[in-house]
């Protein structure tokens, strides 16, 4: 219709970088926004306006934000939608109007500008820009002409001159990510963790400049009997960054985080995203495969358990009630056929679950992956162990569903399930470097 404007085209967002730093992009170019119904509706639409445009920049450090409407006509007032009044109560209270203001922001919040926080994770890349040279996803020296860098910043509502700071990145919450809400401040206890790049001016000084990336948001709640479970509730990069290794990388650091607190028991993900789901499978996985002793005793090539000889205990100077010293006990080592083999030693993978701070189901699945990896098409005892292993999580985990069927519906539904799990399952490892 001549009126109506696709409300996710009409909303351009920018990025913005100071003039001496623009150089550092391939190109600054307008995004799109993934979604607008919290915004305009279940409809994602806006009536009343011809080449409507909807200009919202950020600093792409500080994320002052600048907002800018335009259009050629408008049918009579009271007839149009409210595209400002719609979209300013989501926006922060110090938006910024005037574009020469702007910009003069930009300028000074480029050298003034640092995340707040506690950093708890860097990694660096290649330049993009770099000439003759492609990106590359992995590590170079921080003193690389080429180098930029990546920093990951923990902080909480406590953390001074954080909240102004979150009050201009929630937004990106209602624009990329479906079902997505602002957070209530009142709620003390949610903790957050963003990412910026960092990338170091040519001057004299190597003055750093620092641009957003994306965040996440967790929440803790109570694990009897006195730790914590922290469960990641939303989880944005923004599309400048997409496709990078960036959500990754987020991710890692939060988990990496989560492992050094003796307070957390585990990290769980609130209702994930299909894309999200891949992402943490994948890195949980390669993380697991990185891991020497775990997979050691995975596979049996490290022993699950020894008894110990009496040669390392102080018993061993101990003398029998005859007066003779005790014999020592050679080390006698338990069969290893691994962990992993299936069925599963449930025993060995919960200790190990604790150990990671994985959740319940999370760890279940990527120990099956992790057995599936290694079955051989012709060892038929293994992988029937391994289709009645994967049935009795699939079977506890819908037992309300299942246990309402007749005998042989459920079992072709458990069959069926089954046969779908493995095949998602064999995606995802394609997913491995």
């Amino acid at each position: 219709m001549e009126w109506t404007a696709n409300a996710n085209e009409a909303v351009k967002l920018t990025l913005v970088r100071a003039k001496d730093d623009k150089e550092s992009l391939a190109v600054e170019e307008p995004f799109n926004p993934a979604f607008t119904y919290p915004i305009y509706g279940e409809q994602e639409t806006i009536y009343g306006y011809r080449d409507l445009s909807v200009d919202l920049r950020f600093a792409s450090g500080s994320l002052a934000t600048y907002l800018s409407i335009t259009h050629s006509d408008k049918l009579a007032a009271n007839t149009v939608d409210d595209v400002e009044g719609k979209l300013t109560p989501h926006l922060p209270p110090d938006l910024i109007r005037d574009e020469d203001a702007f910009l003069k922001r930009v300028e000074e919040d480029t050298t003034s500008f640092r995340p707040v926080g506690t950093k708890v994770a860097t990694y660096t890349r290649r330049a993009e820009s770099s000439k003759g040279k492609k990106r590359a996803a992995d590590a170079v020296s921080p003193d690389d002409d080429d180098a930029v860098g990546y920093e990951v910043y923990h902080a909480t509502w406590e953390t001074p001159g954080f909240r102004e700071f979150h009050r201009r990145m929630q937004l990106f919450i209602l624009l990329y990510i479906e079902g997505g809400s602002f957070i209530n401040e009142d709620e003390d206890k949610w903790e957050f963790v963003m990412l910026f790049e960092q990338r170091r001016r040519k001057d004299s000084a190597r003055t750093p400049v620092y641009h957003f990336v994306g965040y996440s948001s967790l929440y803790p709640f109570f694990y009897w009997p006195d730790k914590v479970r922290l469960r990641l509730s939303q989880f944005v990069i923004l599309p400048p960054f997409q496709k990078q290794g960036h959500g990754s990388q987020l991710y890692r650091a939060i988990y990496n985080y989560v492992l050094t607190q003796p307070n957390i028991a585990e990290l769980t993900v609130e209702d994930p995203a299909e894309a999200f789901e891949d992402l943490r499978d994948k890195n949980d996985l390669e993380m697991l495969l990185a891991n020497e002793r775990f997979m050691g005793e995975a596979t049996g090539s490290i022993p699950i358990a020894k008894v110990q000889s009496l040669a390392t205990k102080k018993a061993v100077d101990d003398k029998t009630d005859e007066g003779r010293p005790a014999k020592k006990r050679k080390v006698v080592k338990k069969a290893a056929r691994g962990g992993l083999r299936p069925p599963a030693d449930k025993r060995w993978v919960e200790e190990w679950r604790v150990k990671l701070k994985m959740a319940g189901r999370q760890f279940q699945r990527l120990m099956e992956m992790l057995a599936l990896r290694s079955l051989q098409s012709g060892d038929e005892k293994a992988n029937r162990a391994y289709r009645l292993q994967v049935k009795e999580r699939i079977f506890r985990f819908n037992f309300e569903t299942l246990a309402q069927l007749e005998k042989e519906e459920r079992l072709e539904k458990l069959e069926e399930t089954f046969q779908n799990v493995r095949e998602d399952y064999q995606r995802i490892l394609g997913l491995l470097k």
